[in-house]
């Protein structure tokens, strides 16, 4: 662990002539949301053995938990997440598109003029 010349703290790589930052803190923000929960004494208990041996607080523990938790489900929601097989499946079904015969009989028929 180094700290920088602005007070943060990095990961750091020391090389002959200087350190170099391989994985610096970003800069804090202000945190003005609360958040709160209850919990039973054994989940209690098991968050808080769990943040001790994280070396974080409970805050802090519950909080990168549910961060990470959310930015999961978050992703989730976004893709759709298939079997390669079945994926190569979509796509040839797409470079060949089914006949249809009555889509092509509408598609066929003289359209009146509109007025």
């Amino acid at each position: 662990m180094a700290i920088r010349l602005d007070g943060h703290r990095t990961n750091a790589v020391q090389s002959s002539q200087e350190a170099i930052d391989v994985n610096p803190t970003p800069p804090r923000t202000t945190k003005s949301e609360r958040i709160e929960l209850r919990a039973t004494p054994d989940e209690a208990t098991r968050i808080a053995l769990a943040a001790q041996l994280q070396h974080l607080s409970i805050s802090a523990f519950v909080l990168q938990a549910a961060a990470a938790e959310a930015d999961r489900v978050t992703a989730r929601s976004e893709f759709t997440l298939m079997p390669a097989d079945q994926f190569d499946e979509l796509m040839a079904s797409l470079d060949q598109p089914q006949e249809i015969p009555a889509l092509a009989r509408a598609a066929a028929r003289r359209r009146a003029k509109e007025r």
